[in-house]
């Protein structure tokens, strides 16, 4: 059987910068050309607004398929942020995997680092404003367009044009799709054990960890 694998379009990184009502924002990420130095937090030169919401040990690294890019286009024609990487603020744009085929848990090669997937992303108002329109939110939650967090297991460095393969798939059950669903898409209420081994999951983020405890009946 083939080892299944991801191929990096590029890699982005950004910094703060106004974005609504005196708000700060680094989801415009810009492509960086060579080699990214990967730590523990990410990638060397990203940084996050709001450290509350973002960035920290289970989202050090977030991913977005740019095997969703055309599906996108057809529903937001001229859209110009999507011609090209980095219209969700991701910090990998990849091609070959999505949601349906990656697992909580897999960890991927990303250059000489390791990274292990730690859930999905949930969406935030700021998506709305970024691209002007009111449904983008409630579209990634309906669909699971989502993407996901990485947390970096071992730190190295990486670049665009090469793969992602995947080393270690050890909850091949828990697809990120699935995952996503159950947690934030409303599929907690026909599958209530399925939330309550969630809960008890430790590779799965806290953050959402904590989401399941909640949503246990």
């Amino acid at each position: 059987m083939d080892t299944p694998f991801m191929t990096i379009d590029a890699l982005l990184v950004g910094t703060p910068v106004p974005f609504r009502d005196g708000d700060y924002s680094a989801i415009a990420k810009t492509p960086v050309d060579g080699p990214v130095q990967i730590t523990w937090d990410g990638f060397v030169g990203n940084q996050v607004a709001d450290p509350i919401h973002h960035g920290g040990w289970d989202k050090a690294i977030h991913l977005y398929p740019q095997d969703h890019y055309d599906w996108w286009r057809d529903r937001k024609p001229g859209q110009k942020l999507l011609d090209a990487p980095g219209a969700f603020g991701e910090n990998i744009a990849s091609r070959g995997m999505t949601e349906d085929q990656i697992c909580l848990g897999d960890r991927f090669t990303l250059g000489s680092a390791i990274v292990e997937v730690s859930h999905g992303r949930q969406p935030c108002w700021k998506l709305d404003h970024r691209f002007a329109a009111r449904d983008v939110l409630a579209t990634i939650v309906k669909t699971g367009r989502c993407g996901l967090y990485f947390r970096v297991i071992r730190e190295g460095q990486a670049q665009a044009g090469t793969a992602m393969t995947l080393i270690d798939r050890p909850l091949p059950d828990w697809s990120i799709a699935r995952v996503f669903h159950l947690l934030i898409s409303g599929g907690h209420k026909s599958d209530p054990s399925a939330v309550r081994a969630l809960a008890n999951t430790s590779v799965l983020a806290e953050a959402w960890r904590d989401r399941a405890r909640r949503l246990v009946p």
